[in-house]
């Protein structure tokens, strides 16, 4: 199981957010550069990112502060924040981000998705962001009236093979990922699942590697000091991924 140390922008700084609400943003680290190689020399060899204003609005105000970080780490790096079209999707893999994330468009424009994912197959990645069971979008700003599962299932259908899963509720919380939705998406999809959202420790690293799962995201967990990430990439195992 591979672990995805995460970096969260905002306003060009690292932030965290309680249950995806703006209003709580935290700074979490000065300087995101330094954070990003911390979680080198921790072990890890990928990066998760998001660019929260582009999640939010739809712009790019991140994009080359971004890309920056991505090529002085040296660590292979999905990115999801604001991705709406096809411009920008060519944008970010032809500029050193392995794989890239859509939410809000995936949702709202199939056709879209359906172009990403004939033009750059396993390098999309879908994020599905949960509250109570239902997709969220534009930011987690909107709830859509699809299931999780059911969007799982056609997205799936498209031939979208990796889907970042994150219930809401429970992001920043440090109370556990949502165990039994993750366990419904391994059931009833062919998918590559990441969990994403209230990882705390170890254990629950251990539990989501024994779950079969593909990765795990951390971020709160390893700024506030309950995981250490060094450890948790030893037990995940960190495979490597074409």
């Amino acid at each position: 199981m591979i672990l995805f140390p995460a970096i969260d922008i905002k306003n060009g700084t690292c932030v965290r957010l309680k249950k995806g609400d703006f209003g709580t943003a935290e700074k979490v680290a000065e300087n995101p550069f330094d954070t990003a190689a911390r979680f080198r020399q921790a072990g890890a060899h990928y990066l998760h990112m998001v660019d929260l204003d582009g999640a939010k609005t739809g712009e790019r105000p991140n994009r080359d502060l971004i890309l920056k970080i991505v090529r002085e780490s040296g660590m292979r790096t999905e990115l999801g924040g604001g991705i709406r079209d096809m411009a920008c999707v060519e944008d970010y893999l032809e500029h050193g981000i392995d794989r890239v994330i859509l939410g809000s468009a995936a949702l709202k424009d199939p056709q879209f998705l359906k172009e990403a994912v004939h033009a750059f197959g396993e390098r999309i990645a879908v994020g599905i962001d949960a509250k109570n069971g239902f997709v969220a979008t534009q930011g987690w700003l909107e709830t859509s009236t699809v299931s999780y599962l059911t969007f799982a299932k056609t997205i799936e259908s498209i031939g979208v093979k990796y889907i970042i899963f994150t219930d809401i509720d429970r992001d920043g919380m440090l109370g556990g990922p949502n165990f039994e939705q993750l366990a419904e998406l391994q059931k009833n999809t062919s998918c590559q699942i990441t969990a994403s959202g209230g990882i705390r420790d170890v254990g629950h690293i251990q539990k989501l590697k024994q779950m079969g799962l593909y990765g795990a995201i951390c971020g709160k967990s390893i700024y506030s000091g309950t995981l250490d990430l060094a450890q948790a990439v030893k037990i995940g195992g960190n495979q490597y991924v074409g």
